[in-house]
């Protein structure tokens, strides 16, 4: 039957509900994010939902150096300078994915253990996205999140951390309901392309952020603010890095090589590599995972 009658009226009941991608691409509801974000929040002060900015992190580390207080989260639907890592483009296409970023001000924390901040905010994520792909979920150190699709590990959201005085922007990029047409290249990947049973943006950043919050005062909370293994974040790390024991070639600063078994992550959040000169201590490097 169709869904009209004959006068071209619609039919109660005949509507078709939308698709997961269709809701996946609805704007985000500023209002709506508010309340689910700082409902009972000990972490976060403010939400703002902007339609297009350059760069969520850019945004934050200038209001920070303004004096801008602990808890600011940004979220934009589309970027125009995205970064990454080693200063790389991060491609945002409106609706299809998160960009947001979270300004943190960790006193407390000793300066040696703020590398830890990207790892946390990788197993924050990895663990907010558990259960909602069908993929396998891991973490490549430092601050990729990988999802385990047929034809090998794919980038599914990355991780920049910027530091502006005492305030440290952690910034994310989450593919969600992207194509493989509409991502940078065949090395990342989204929920939707992983199998993604929830495409529900609002809902995805709000568990992202809540497991954020949750790690993040965990972390600086304790006995010892900043140490990872007391907090429990380095075993959680280790359980969800698919580095550590991995054969890697790390590329260096100044274009230097770093080949071996990546074989565990220290007190300051750095990876040790196994060499056949000893084990490295790597702070800063592109990592590739070595079939």
């Amino acid at each position: 039957m169709s869904g009209t009658s004959r006068a071209g009226r619609q039919v109660p009941g005949s509507e078709r509900a939308p698709s997961p991608v269709e809701v996946s691409r609805r704007p985000l509801s500023a209002a709506a994010v508010r309340a689910a974000v700082l409902a009972g929040s000990a972490l976060y002060t403010s939400v703002e939902v902007v339609a297009r900015t350059g760069s969520t992190n850019a945004d934050l580390l200038a209001a920070a150096r303004a004096g801008a207080v602990a808890g600011s989260v940004l979220v934009a639907e589309q970027q125009s300078a995205g970064r990454g890592r080693l200063e790389r483009s991060w491609h945002s296409e409106p609706g299809a994915g998160l960009t947001f970023s979270v300004l943190l001000r960790p006193a407390g924390v000793p300066p040696g253990s703020r590398g830890w901040l990207p790892l946390l905010t990788g197993v924050a994520v990895a663990a907010a996205l558990a259960g909602q792909a069908a993929a396998d979920i891991g973490l490549k150190w430092p601050n990729d999140v990988l999802a385990d699709r047929p034809g090998g590990q794919r980038k599914l959201a990355g991780i920049l951390a910027e530091q502006a005085g005492d305030a440290i922007v952690i910034g994310v990029g989450l593919n969600v309901s992207a194509t493989q047409p509409e991502l940078p290249s065949d090395l990342a990947t989204s929920l939707l392309l992983a199998g993604g049973s929830n495409l529900d943006r609002q809902a995805i950043l709000a568990a992202v952020l809540g497991s954020l919050e949750r790690w993040y005062l965990r972390w600086v909370g304790g006995a010892q603010p900043g140490d990872a293994a007391s907090s429990g974040l380095r075993a959680a790390y280790l359980t969800a890095c698919w580095t550590v024991g991995r054969d890697v070639r790390v590329e260096l600063p100044g274009g230097r090589v770093l080949t071996g078994r990546a074989c565990d992550v220290d007190a300051a959040g750095r990876l040790l590599v196994s060499t056949p000169d000893g084990v490295r201590a790597v702070s800063a490097g592109d990592v590739v995972h070595v079939r």
